[in-house]
């Protein structure tokens, strides 16, 4: 329907009106600042001008703090302790809704004096500013909840990280059946724990303990690293958990922050002998008084910030007329597809046809941004696989952008092909080439048929193919950011695919990724990623690690069902490795019918892409290399390595914390951020 005339002069002026009050805003906060707060320090001693006690806690000789009663001549049952820095610390800011990154490194012991068995432990802890030591909250509160408050509904809230030896079912506590460090969100039961094997020996022989507690506030990481403080070179033994936490879900603005520790009727000594700390928000400033001035002196920029925006607001409601009359697409989508060239664009009409008005018959498959279904274009004569992504998600838009502005530009024969794309009716969607032979999860973990090994090893080798093209062939290198079994298409002749550019980035061959937002799935990111948010060649080469092993395997990389020891595949695998047992990890289902040079080559190329260590890694390059026997494989450690040394501990930070050994990574809830491309196929679901 045609606008009139007074509709758009009616639609200007309320636009001009807005742009007024918008820049007059503008303005007003012109002079005003905003400012960053934090706090920095390093004690290796500590005095009550800092630090401030309660409870049994007190000063030793040494410098150190002891959290609770030291000495064994004392009556030492049921001692609870505090330790706090004392200041608060700005958490978060409700003005600006900015959260603070923190990092604290910290040395502790806990020794039992050779005792085997244990009292409570103690924790790292964050409350809201003003909290005191609870009453009588020794034993299993761990000075953190009193006893007529439920562990599991507790009247203070807390984030807390515990390192806990002793092992308690009761009063609503339900700690692993190990010595263990978790991460306890308003209630003692923790979200993540993690066993620690070391932990007992340390506690017996009171050795130290460094930890490295992280918050990645764009990512929400709460991560705990543990580290042998005493242990050198390739003995050192370290844990490592995470969990994605909402801060301001669960305290105020300004917290208090320092540590605890409890003993029942058990002794221990808990001592905290080194602390470093620092944190930083952005909070909103304050306005000056002189924006009247300020105003006034911008007047003549105003003045051609309006002219501008008469022209502009002309043009735009032209451009607004012809899409509401329906003769043209959302023009802030077009605008993102003026350099696309390839793929052709469908009309939403098409589509309707090719799939019977996107009747549920038609669906294949349900995601994170929409639904897939399959459809027949007569056009082309071919069945296709329509991916149809809601507007309506600011997420989904991005996506939809990348994979056409991406994948239109890449040919190789190892690439799900983009057909074409339309964005009509506000609805968004991508046309690709129809795989009839579903997806790779779907034949190794499901009821789809079983792939005889040559099959299994032509699509490991088209797997590297794809990846060789897009880090190192193509003009560019594209990070894909989620290779995985269920991105893997297989076509007529099980070929594989590589699909769902949803997260890729292009990048400069010399230069690295630097996206600081997670994203990918769990078991496959890398552990490098998993704190700072960087993608690069190499996570890609540990994900493709990730889908050889499971290649070999027929298990996938996190089996929580599986026995102990090997629920995480990169672990099981690399023990068998190490104990020239590697074959025993291999599918059952192989039976005999198997090349064994090429199993043992394939096994070895995934434990070598998903070394812990990013750097240790090979390229894409070199893992074909070898699965083309044009090179040999690799000796690898015994054992599964730690990337860590014990500087790169202390000086690592919230936002740029570097690699981790990921041998005992705990599952958290961490998802991937978008649909499977196995969605695009039958029966996957």
């Amino acid at each position: 329907m045609e606008l009139r005339n007074s509709d758009i002069k009616s639609f200007m002026t309320r636009e001009l009106r807005s742009l007024l009050v918008l820049v007059l805003s503008l303005a007003i906060s012109f002079t005003a600042s905003a400012s960053s707060q934090g706090i920095d320090f390093s004690f290796q001693t500590f005095d009550d001008s800092v630090i401030r006690r309660q409870g049994d806690a007190t000063p030793n000789r040494n410098g150190a703090i002891q959290l609770t009663v030291a000495n064994l001549g004392e009556n030492h049952d049921w001692s609870e302790g505090w330790a706090t820095y004392h200041k608060p610390m700005r958490l978060w800011d409700k003005a600006t809704g900015n959260v603070a990154d923190f990092s604290t490194q910290f040395t502790f012991v806990i020794d039992s004096l050779g005792k085997s068995i244990f009292a409570d432990g103690m924790t790292f802890f964050l409350v809201p500013e003003g909290a005191q030591l609870p009453v009588n909250s020794s034993g299993l509160y761990l000075a953190l909840v009193s006893p007529n408050c439920s562990p599991a509904n507790s009247s203070t809230s807390f984030v807390a990280v515990e390192f806990d030896p002793h092992i308690n079912n009761s009063d609503g506590v339900m700690d692993p059946n190990c010595s263990h460090v978790g991460i306890d969100l308003n209630n003692l039961t923790s979200t993540v724990s993690c066993c620690v094997d070391w932990f007992r020996d340390k506690i017996m022989s009171g050795g130290r303990i460094n930890a490295t507690i992280t918050y990645n506030s764009s990512t929400q990481n709460l991560s705990v690293l543990m580290i042998d403080a005493d242990a050198m070179g390739a003995d050192i033994n370290s844990s490592v958990i995470y969990d994605i936490v909402d801060m301001t879900k669960y305290l105020p603005e300004w917290v208090t922050f320092g540590f605890s520790a409890t003993t029942g009727t058990l002794f221990e000594l808990h001592t905290l002998a080194a602390w470093e700390f620092s944190s930083n928000v952005q909070v909103a400033g304050k306005k000056s008084k002189l924006w009247l001035w300020a105003v006034l002196g911008l007047g003549s920029f105003i003045l051609l910030i309006l002219i501008v925006a008469f022209i502009w607001f002309r043009h735009r409601s032209k451009r607004k007329r012809t899409y509401t009359s329906g003769e043209e697409d959302d023009p802030a989508i077009e605008e993102e597809f003026e350099q696309v060239s390839g793929p052709k664009k469908f009309s939403y009409k098409d589509l309707v046809a090719a799939t019977d008005n996107f009747a549920i018959e038609r669906l294949l498959g349900e995601g994170g941004f929409g639904r897939v279904y399959e459809g027949y274009l007569t056009s082309m004569n071919a069945s296709v696989a329509i991916k149809k992504i809601s507007s309506g998600s600011r997420q989904g838009i991005k996506e939809y952008a990348t994979e056409v502005k991406t994948i239109s530009r890449l040919r190789h024969r190892n690439l799900v092909q983009l057909i074409g794309w339309c964005h009509e009716k506000k609805e968004l969607l991508l046309i690709y080439e129809f795989m009839s032979n579903s997806s790779l999860d779907s034949h190794l973990f499901k009821e789809r048929t079983f792939l005889p090994w040559e099959k299994q090893y032509k699509i490991a080798q088209g797997i590297a193919s794809a990846l060789l093209y897009l880090h190192e062939e193509w003009e560019q290198c594209v990070v894909h950011r989620d290779i995985k079994s269920s991105n893997i298409m297989l076509d007529s002749d099980f070929n594989a695919k590589l699909g769902d550019f949803g997260l890729a980035r292009l990048v400069d061959h010399a230069k690295g990724l630097q996206t600081t937002v997670l994203a990918g799935t769990m078991g496959y990111i890398a552990p490098k990623c998993v704190y700072t948010g960087k993608a690069s060649r190499e996570s890609d080469v540990y994900s493709f690690g990730v889908v050889l092993l499971e290649i070999a395997c027929g298990r996938k990389v996190i089996e929580p069902r599986a026995e102990e020891g090997q629920v995480r595949l990169v672990d099981w695998v690399w023990e068998l490795y190490g104990t020239g047992r590697i074959l025993d990890a291999a599918e059952s289902k192989l039976g005999t019918d198997f090349d064994e040079k090429q199993l043992e080559y394939l096994m070895v190329v995934g434990l070598w892409c998903a070394h812990p260590d990013h750097i240790a890694r090979p390229s894409i390059k070199e893992a074909f290399s070898v699965l083309n026997y044009n090179a040999p494989p690799p000796v690898l450690p015994s054992k599964l390595p730690v990337p860590f040394s014990q500087a790169s501990i202390v000086s690592s930070h919230a936002t740029s914390t570097s690699g981790t050994e990921v041998s005992t990574f705990t599952t958290s809830s961490i998802q991937s951020s978008h649909s499977d491309s196995s969605a695009l196929l039958p029966n996957t679901i």
